[in-house]
Order: C-alpha cells, then structure tokens, then sequence
C-alpha cells in the first residue's frame, strides 16, 4: 500500500502564533538591543582617530559621544507611548530603521559636525526601538516561562555587546573608524528582515506629552551644552550661561506639565515611592562611573601612553566581559540574601574600584589598569539587574512602563553628564592625569553616596 506523505507544520504557541514568528520577534528584538548597546560602548575607542581624521577639539568629541546618549535618554520618556500608539511592530521597524540610515550617515561624515548630527539621529533611533523591543517580546511570548526565558536572551546580548564594544571598536579601526559605523547596516537589514515575519502588533490610544517632551529635551540638552562648553569656555562664558538659563526654565516648564497636565509623561505620584527615587539614583551613579571611566581612559591610554585603538579596547576587556557572565550568580545571591545585599555590595566596589584608579601612580602597567577596572564593571549585574527588578515589583503594573522609562532615563543621563563633566575637567587641567583623577573621584563619590542612601530600601517580604 502506498504511504501517506505528511509535512510538518509550526507548532502554534498558547495564543496561536506560529513557533517561528514568536522566534523571529525575539531575534529581531534581541538585535536590536545588541546595536543600542554596542554604539553606546564601541565609538570611545575610535575618538582619538576620528579627531585625527575630521578634526575638531575635545568639546566635539564629547558630542560624538552625548549626542548619542542624550537623545537616548530625552526621548525614551515618551517613547513608550509612542509605540503604543504606532504598535510594538512598527515603532521597532521605524526605529530601526532610522538607526541604520543614521549609521551610514555617520560612516559617511565628511565632517565632525554632520558626524555630531548622524550621532543625534542614531540616538533617537534608538529610543525607539527600546521599549518596543521588549513589548514584542512580550507580545510573542504570553507564557511566563517562556517569556523569561527569551527576556533572559534578551539581555545576554546587551550583555554581549557591553562587552564586545571596546574591542570591536579597536578592531575595526584597523580598517578605519568609519566601519563602526557601517557595522550597524547589515545587523539593522537581518533585524529588519526577521520583523517582516514577527506578528504585528495591537494599537492602543496613548496620549503624548509634547510639552513634557520638548521641555524635557531642552533641559538635559541646555544641561549638556552648558557643562560641555564650560570646560573650553569657562562658566562664566555668555553662551554657558545661556544654556543653564534655558535648562532651569525648560525643567520648569517640565515640572509644571507634569504637576498640572491631563496626560504627563512622568505621574507626579511615581516619585511619592522611595524605590523609585532610589533606583534612578542607582542607576544614574553607575552609568556615570561606568560611561565616565571608559571615555577618560579610552583618551589617557592613546594619547598619553601611546596604546593603540585596539590595544586600548583589550584594556576593557576583563571589566566587561567578566560582567557579562555574573547574571546568573547574582539572580541567586538576589534570592538567598535579597536585593539591598547585592545592590549595595556592587555599589561599593565600584566606588573603590574608582579610587584604587585614581592612586595609581602614572607608571602603573597597563595590566595592573585592567584589573583595577574589574570592580567597576562588575557593579552592573551586581547592583543594576537586582536594581531593575526591585523597581518593577515596587510598582503597579500599569506604571511599570513608564518606571521603567524614568529609570533607564536617568541611567543614560548619568553617563551623558559624566562625559560632559570629566571632559570638561580634562580640558580645565595642564595635566590631564590630573583631570583624569578628579573624574575618577567625583565618580566614586556618587557611586559610594548612592551605596549609602540603598540602606533606606524597604526590607522586603521572604518568600
């Protein structure tokens, strides 16, 4: 008797999407906060030989790198209403998209300035694709469990990422600076390419903030011009002053919209919760330790000790890569000891991992610089991941969005403050080694304040 041929077919999951759209979110997801992770870490490297190639002082670098951040971290406040409005489908197509024409942009930049603006672009980019990466995500994968999981991959990848960025940068600079750039196109077309067979995503009605939003981008942007522009100027210069003038007025303009507007950005109430305002605290002294240290160093190593791009990129390696394999001991540490433990345990090492920096002597070997660093990397999982989900638990879940907007809100501005800040201190001192030491320590002093203040987090119930 002749056989019946049977073809197999995707198994649907408990909603009914097919296995492999539900895979084919996730992978699209996952690349997505692989690139947004990378080009926050992968440009430091390359800083000295984009000023070699394009010119330009210290102040224009410090904008290669806050443009990015600083779009990043105004825009993220809102984006989470923005792809609710849109769909999770569409904001993360469009802020993919924007990143990769951005990317090639930047690749493409005859000048600093134009390289400023594909910076600027790229960030906003990015804040689209954030929040809706993991509302994809959620959207493929209704189980709990398997949620998890693929959240769990999720964050691998930024982990990954962290830790490639420096080394990538160092090796591709032996092609040229541009190809960190260009890197972006091919990830953001196979990023692109899984979305098409994603399953598309509900709209929901979100009303926008436009007045919270402009103000809010004026305020950390006049921020920024200013603290930037002071370290070449002075502080007593008429365009700084005129910056900090337009960031005091547009915040503001943004407490007022928040307090008396029908649909803010930021619930008033959100702040009335001492867990809230300790996390974006947390968050904030790390990127800024963390952020801070790799852009001193990234300069310090090339210009003053004559590393090279990629010798310099090898320096952060043992910091970033031995991050990205603690999120599992730290899940159950977090579990036995609950999350004050770790939080501030990381917290504190990386305060003195800041100052043991900053006493080292000129002639210190490089060596002895990358395992100094470790405690500064390893703060991540250690004080951030149980930071995140103390964060998530301490509010209702209709606030968990924009809790969680605030939170990495701070954490960009944090590092976009700190380049700003210390960049300043570099150009204010003949020595740079000097400038190098007072960063560090300033640094030190938010992470180990911020140690501190976590001692006033709620004892939360055993399971």
């Amino acid at each position: 008797m002749p056989t019946q041929r049977t073809t197999s077919r995707p198994v649907p999951n408990s909603t009914g999407l097919r296995s492999g759209s539900a895979t084919a979110a996730l992978g699209a997801a996952v690349l997505g906060f692989f690139v947004i992770t990378l080009d926050a870490l992968i440009v430091n490297v390359t800083l000295p030989t984009i000023r070699d190639d394009l010119g330009g002082g210290l102040t224009g670098l410090q904008w290669v790198m806050d443009g990015y951040t600083l779009m990043f971290a105004a825009l993220l406040l809102s984006a989470g209403a923005i792809s609710d409005r849109v769909g999770a489908h569409g904001a993360f197509g469009r802020g993919m998209v924007v990143f990769v024409l951005a990317s090639a942009a930047g690749g493409l930049a005859p000048s600093l300035v134009l390289l400023i603006m594909a910076r600027l672009v790229q960030g906003v980019g990015a804040a689209m694709m954030l929040p809706s990466s993991l509302t994809l995500i959620r959207e493929a994968y209704p189980d709990p469990v398997r949620r998890g999981r693929a959240i769990a991959v999720w964050t691998i990848a930024g982990s990954v990422a962290a830790a490639a960025g420096p080394v990538a940068g160092g090796a591709l600079s032996l092609v040229g600076w541009r190809m960190i750039f260009f890197v972006n196109l091919p990830i953001g077309v196979v990023a692109l390419f899984l979305l098409a067979r994603a399953p598309r995503s509900p709209r929901r009605p979100a009303p926008l903030d436009w007045t919270g939003q402009v103000s809010a981008v004026l305020a950390m942007g006049g921020l920024t011009f200013a603290v930037i522009e002071a370290g070449a100027d002075g502080f007593g210069a008429p365009r700084v002053l005129a910056a900090f003038a337009v960031a005091v007025a547009a915040l503001a303009v943004f407490v007022v919209a928040q307090v008396r507007g029908r649909h803010p950005m930021v619930p008033p109430g959100l702040f009335r919760s001492r867990v809230v305002l300790i996390a974006s605290g947390n968050g904030f002294a790390f990127m800024a330790g963390l952020n801070g240290t790799v852009f001193l160093y990234s300069l310090y190593l090339q210009q003053e000790r004559g590393l090279s791009a990629l010798a310099t990129g090898l320096v952060f390696l043992p910091m970033t890569a031995l991050s990205a394999f603690l999120g599992v001991p730290t899940a159950r540490l977090t579990e036995r000891f609950g999350p004050k433990a770790p939080i501030i345990g990381g917290l504190s090492l990386m305060s003195a991992g800041l100052v043991a920096l900053a006493a080292l002597p000129a002639s210190a070997p490089v060596w002895l610089l990358a395992v100094v660093m470790i405690p500064v990397g390893i703060c991540g999982p250690l004080a951030m991941q149980p930071t995140t989900g103390l964060l998530l638990e301490s509010v209702p879940a209709e606030r968990s969005g924009v809790a969680g907007g605030v939170f990495n809100t701070s954490r960009q501005l944090g590092g976009a403050l700190a380049v700003a800040v210390f960049g300043a201190l570099l150009a204010s001192r003949a020595n740079p080694l000097d400038g190098l030491r007072v960063g560090l320590l300033i640094a030190a002093a938010l992470t180990l304040t911020a140690a501190v203040v976590n001692h006033r987090l709620p004892r939360p119930a055993r399971p």
